[in-house]
């Protein structure tokens, strides 16, 4: 179970855009990448074709999920996440303030 998931705000902690934060955009589970707007933008050539015209395009570039940190929605902080069990269901929790994440 990945801790991180589509529309959570992290804090990038690691690379060139240490600092910067974002909402998660895409989750891609298997390479344990995660695409956050606004972060790792890349220049992207592409060619023209019949519907769409060429040149150089800015796109977001996925980056590790080791190199991104959740922020809690409580305490507005950097966190780690920890899984907790009520009802029968996993939740996420934030270690800081114990606060279960939605």
């Amino acid at each position: 179970m990945l801790k991180l998931k589509k529309k959570d705000m992290v804090l990038v902690i690691a690379g060139r855009d240490k600092g910067k934060k974002g909402e998660i955009k895409e989750v891609k589970a298997g390479s344990r990448k995660v695409v956050v707007m606004g972060v790792n933008i890349v220049s992207k050539h592409k060619k023209t074709t019949k519907d769409k015209p060429g040149g150089i395009h800015k796109i977001e570039a996925a980056l590790d999920i080791s190199n991104v940190k959740l922020v809690c929605p409580k305490c507005g902080k950097p966190a780690r996440v920890k899984i907790v069990f009520q009802g029968g269901s996993k939740l996420r929790a934030c270690k800081e303030c114990e606060e279960v994440i939605i």
